[in-house]
């Protein structure tokens, strides 16, 4: 199930919540609403799955393709031309996995806040609201924008301030779009180096319909949960035996696995 709900600031007082709901159900008596990666399953008692619930803000400069990355990751119709987020529009989506050890199943709820650029600016109180209680962040770049990623060392440090316990994933986005590519695979390996930030590769949706499918998201989603999961059994003492470690057994769709560098 994705749920999009949307925030718009106003100048000189708190944002307004619930301007727009919807949902999204895969088929059934719902023809005009388009159908999310996954509605969550009444499962029966003895079958039910837990929740981790986490909290993830998309962050990047303009036109680099925030929205249009969690609109492919909620299963929902991507923007046919750039217009800039007005306040904030959060993104629900459930993914399923599995504990190796208990093969217990589990659902991860991801709510992802993405806000334009130009509003974070304008209004003081938007970024502590996104980051306030965050787990996660998504920082973008684009592939085709070569200042977007020299700007990541600054984005990281004007976003991630005040919450350096929540886990931090670099995403490079239009990643396919080869003839137009600025930032090397080169420039990438280095930055790693540097940063010691994991880098997710995004590509371009292309489909007639406008919406990603479960292969081209899979390794995106389950990167994110399995860096999220590992930093709570982290914060709660629980180490991995080893870095390289897997806890999850995430769904692996045509052999496709977290691609970071």
């Amino acid at each position: 199930m994705t749920e999009v709900y949307k925030i718009i600031g106003r100048e000189g007082g708190p944002a307004g919540r619930a301007h727009s709901h919807r949902d999204t159900f895969p088929g059934g008596p719902f023809p005009s609403r388009s159908p999310g990666l996954l509605e969550r399953p009444a499962l029966p008692p003895q079958a039910a799955a837990d929740i981790a619930s986490y909290k993830v803000f998309v962050s990047g400069r303009s036109a680099v393709g925030k929205t249009a990355l969690v609109a492919s990751l909620g299963g929902l119709q991507v923007p046919s031309a750039h217009h800039e987020t007005t306040g904030i529009q959060t993104t629900t989506v459930y993914w399923p996995a599995k504990l190796r050890e208990s093969s217990r199943p589990l659902f991860f709820k991801f709510t992802f806040w993405d806000c334009g650029e130009s509003v974070l600016k304008k209004f003081d109180h938007i970024l502590p609201a996104c980051t306030k209680k965050v787990d996660g962040f998504l920082l973008l770049f684009s592939f085709t924008d070569r200042a977007s990623f020299d700007d990541l060392p600054g984005q990281i440090s004007r976003v991630t301030e005040g919450a350096k316990a929540a886990v931090r994933i670099v995403v490079g986005t239009k990643f396919d779009q080869f003839a137009h590519t600025d930032v090397t695979e080169r420039d990438v390996a280095a930055f790693c180096h540097t940063w010691g930030l994991p880098v997710l590769r995004a590509k371009s949706v292309s489909s007639p319909d406008g919406c990603a499918g479960l292969l081209d998201v899979a390794h995106l989603l389950n990167g994110l949960a399995e860096h999220l999961w590992r930093q709570d059994q982290w914060a709660a003492g629980l180490l991995p035996p080893s870095p390289g470690s897997k806890d999850l057994a995430l769904p692996a769709l045509a052999g496709r696995s977290a691609d970071s560098s």
